[in-house]
């Protein structure tokens, strides 16, 4: 069993309660060894990759999980921001947003988003999604090493 069947540190960056919920919910029924991290906003986002002021002993993900329209710092700007940063670079950003925007698309992916996915409003397919993405990282893709 290689490092990654064994679960990932997973960062979710999402301000809505419900669907934070779900996600957890969706970790919880796909019974993975992954480790959720959950902040609010974009600000919080890069605090925790930067492992400053409250989030200075946060680990480093594996993955990230990111909402477009977020408090205090977009989803935009949080991919900006670590998509240029030499050391937070490699990690990969899945855009889990609402938007179906053809432009958010475009622009999530200039930014080197490695994925975009558009949140179900459905439950059970939100759930769904959640663990295909999750399947995804932790089966099929190889992660940089920690």
């Amino acid at each position: 069993m290689t490092d990654q069947q064994v679960g990932i540190e997973v960062l979710l960056v999402e301000d809505d309660p419900g669907d934070v919920l779900m996600t957890r919910e969706a970790f919880a029924e796909h019974k993975v060894a992954n480790r959720l991290w959950v902040v609010s906003d974009g600000v919080s986002a890069l605090q925790f990759l930067r492992k400053e002021g409250e989030h200075a002993e946060a680990p480093t993900p594996d993955l990230v999980l990111l909402d477009l329209n977020l408090p205090r710092m977009d989803g935009r700007e949080v991919l900006a921001e670590v998509k240029q940063d030499a050391a937070l670079r490699h990690i990969p950003v899945v855009v889990l947003t609402t938007s179906e925007a053809e432009e958010d698309v475009l622009r999530s992916y200039s930014l080197h988003a490695n994925a975009y996915v558009t949140k179900p409003v459905d439950f059970e397919r939100f759930i769904d999604v959640v663990q295909q993405i999750d399947e995804f990282f932790v089966s099929v893709v190889r992660l940089p090493q920690r």
